[in-house]
């Protein structure tokens, strides 16, 4: 059978150029690696070769042609036994009548009847069976006992970052790892976040399962490089040839007047990322239940902690193996007449504005998402289905926001259940103020989240 030789992109934004000169003529023999043209671009002239063997059988475009579109054909080469004459014998059969066209013109002109939007698939299903022990424990308990867990379980699994071992950690979340698994479980490293994020990196594709601890994610923008371009895109530039299964772990958003550079909420800059799982719990069992699963993930992990929540006490099941899979939202609260979603620290204004509405006889569902990529939107737009309001709570910025994005796939998915806009309650669009009374008007509120679910349900 001939092969069509085609015109090719020599560059990543090439769409045509100049068949300059044939080095080659009908008749001639070639092999892979011979020279057959020169190609002209608006940046060089480039040699193109052959990647097959065979005979010329057919020249289509002739040389000094201009304007010539890449994938064109521009000429036929012929296997081992053929001839030109088989070029011919090989063409396309002609096009069909034009009765023909208009018929098939007018049943495509057809208007199209419109397809129910796919019900929902959202599991909902409870984290731990009933009549499980339940224990109290701080968040900065339940992501210690994970971490500890994992590392006795697998001993691929390590611990590295500024201050995580001789000092027990910056927010004590290393405290007694290093006594239990030595130096060459639990590293200190130079303050250098490129460096030692890197360093992870590689070991996740020598074999290993490094746990990086950034003393806050407002300094892994040293290391955004090697998050992205590293970790992120190696199992797709490998074609699934090597993964890297690492954690990225560290406090997220605004603490408590650190200053603009300090105060930074990257939930929505990593979530933006494919190949990468992003995750920011709330409570304790949240914690717990998604760093152990995030660790034991193939893929590299992106867990957004957040500092005030570290001291808060919640209750956790007391399981031998606890965990939570990723993409599985939690509703706190069930409700008719409003769904809040949040995640992390938003969830505190979600849940203190339900407890504050219900006084006035607002049902409001509050839904923690838990994870970020991937989403559990199925479980927002089943909740939307039945209050046919939405109002999305977290401290970043305004702009291309977690809430923005939830927005749009209601506006896709659930636009006929909606009886009003969904309001977005977000951090203030100016870098976080370092005055404790400035920093409390750039964050979202409690008050704020309640003046949202009132002007949506009109009350």
């Amino acid at each position: 059978m001939t092969t069509e030789i085609l015109m090719p992109a020599l560059s990543p934004t090439m769409e045509e150029g100049t068949l300059a000169k044939w080095l080659v003529k009908e008749g001639d023999s070639v092999k892979s690696g011979d020279i057959l043209a020169e190609i002209e671009t608006d940046k060089a002239t480039m040699e193109f070769e052959a990647v097959d063997e065979g005979t010329i059988g057919k020249i289509l475009v002739e040389e000094g042609t201009e304007g010539v579109k890449v994938n064109t054909a521009i000429a036929v080469l012929l296997e081992e036994g053929e001839s030109a004459d088989d070029i011919a014998s090989e063409a396309p059969a002609p096009a069909p009548q034009a009765s023909e066209d208009r018929a098939e013109t007018a049943a495509k002109s057809a208007p199209a009847e419109a397809k129910a939007p796919a019900a929902p698939q959202s599991d909902t299903s409870p984290d731990w069976p009933d009549g499980t022990d339940m224990q109290k424990m701080t968040v900065r308990e339940a992501l210690n006992s994970a971490m500890a867990e994992e590392m006795r379980r697998d001993d691929t699994v390590f611990v590295m970052g500024e201050e995580v071992a001789e000092y027990q950690g910056a927010y004590k979340i290393t405290q007694n790892l290093l006594d239990e698994f030595g130096p060459k479980r639990v590293i200190d490293t130079p303050i250098t976040e490129h460096g030692f994020a890197g360093i992870g990196v590689g070991a996740s594709w020598g074999g290993l399962r490094p746990i990086v601890e950034f003393m806050t994610w407002n300094f892994a923008m040293q290391a955004i490089d090697q998050i992205i371009n590293s970790a992120a895109k190696t199992l797709y530039m490998s074609g699934g040839q090597m993964g890297s299964p690492i954690v990225f772990r560290g406090t997220n958003g605004a603490a408590a007047r650190v200053g603009a550079q300090h105060s930074q909420d990257y939930a929505a800059w990593y979530a933006q990322v494919p190949g990468l799982r992003v995750v920011q719990p709330y409570s304790a069992a949240c914690a717990k239940g998604l760093l152990k699963s995030a660790i034991r993930d193939p893929n590299p992990v992106v867990f957004l902690e957040n500092e005030i929540l570290y001291g808060r006490s919640f209750e956790v099941p007391k399981l031998d193996d606890f965990t939570i899979p990723f993409g599985k939202a939690k509703i706190w609260r069930e409700g008719s007449d409003v769904t809040i979603v949040s995640f992390g620290i938003g969830m505190t204004y979600a849940l203190e504005a339900a407890e504050k509405l219900a006084e006035d006889g607002i049902s409001a569902e509050v839904i923690d998402l838990r994870t970020l990529r991937p989403m559990d939107t199925d479980t927002v737009i089943k909740s939307v289905m039945k209050t046919n309001r939405c109002v999305t709570v977290e401290e970043g910025w305004p702009v291309a926001s977690i809430g923005n994005h939830i927005s749009a796939v209601l506006m896709q998915k659930a636009f006929d259940y909606l009886d009003a806009p969904v309001i977005n309650c977000t951090g203030k669009d100016v870098p976080m103020p370092y005055a404790a009374n400035l920093e409390k008007l750039a964050l979202t509120s409690t008050d704020e989240v309640i003046d949202a679910v009132r002007q949506v349900t009109y009350r």
